[in-house]
């Protein structure tokens, strides 16, 4: 067991500030002002650096700790799955499917994990995984400077635009098609309209099919990882761990 003063250290502080920064996070996003969303940006964008910091720091100083190996992975999953369900309250076209996708590829990683730990192997991680953070913090980045650019009104007129397609019976994957070639059809104009109307006109698309390959790399990813460690969920091994939790 490690004691406090091992775990006390800048790594394993930065990866903790990682996660306590989610509550202010998801406090500006649901704010209207433009300042609040900057300010969203601009946190995440931090803890996103102390993701890579942290990590490097500890392997430097030598101060890599069974505590940080737990937390860190477990701080990436907090804020980017925090941060994928504000979305989800905030932008009508995040649907919930995304989402829970999303939570339930990382409940596989976890209970993988879990399982190869019981098993005393570890977990064969794969390209997928890293191209899968990518994809996620990228599909991040990209709404949160979507939410800067058309805070307040203009993001209740596109929500309020699929809110009232889908009364009409259409799906979202058909709105934001009809967005984006509007927007195509927008920029072959001989005379351009103003930009905030050009950014407007992607806002009201782009989130979407961010979200929505973001989600399809995910899913990969989870199958990829299903894949490489199939040996781990054979019944034999399963069936010896469960008895041998029972038994403990």
């Amino acid at each position: 067991m490690e004691d406090w003063k091992t775990i006390a250290n800048l790594p394993n502080l930065l990866t903790v500030l990682r996660v306590l920064a989610l509550p202010f996070f998801v406090f500006a996003l649901f704010q209207k002002d433009i300042e609040y969303q900057v300010f969203a940006f601009v946190l995440f964008a931090l803890a996103s650096i102390t993701d890579l910091i942290d990590g490097y720091l500890a392997r430097k100083w030598n101060q890599q700790t069974e505590f940080g190996k737990f937390l860190d992975p477990m701080a990436d999953k907090v804020l980017v799955i925090g941060c994928f369900v504000a979305f989800l309250f905030i932008h009508e076209p995040i649907e919930v499917w995304m989402v829970l996708l999303i939570i339930g590829r990382d409940m596989l990683i976890t209970f993988l994990r879990y399982v190869a730990v019981r098993s005393g192997t570890s977990l064969r991680t794969t390209m997928m995984g890293k191209v899968k953070t990518a994809f996620q913090m990228g599909a991040i980045l990209i709404i949160l400077i979507i939410f800067m650019l058309v805070s307040g009104n203009r993001k209740n007129m596109i929500n309020e635009m699929y809110a009232l397609g889908k009364t009409a019976g259409l799906s979202t994957f058909e709105i934001a098609t009809e967005n984006a070639k509007s927007f195509y059809d927008t920029i072959r104009m001989d005379v351009l309209p103003e930009t905030s109307e050009l950014i407007t006109l992607a806002a009201a698309f782009v989130p979407y099919f961010g979200m929505l390959l973001t989600t399809f790399i995910t899913v990969i990813s989870g199958m990829r990882y299903i894949v490489t460690n199939h040996s781990l969920l054979g019944f034999s091994n399963l069936k010896r761990i469960f008895y041998d939790r029972i038994k403990s």
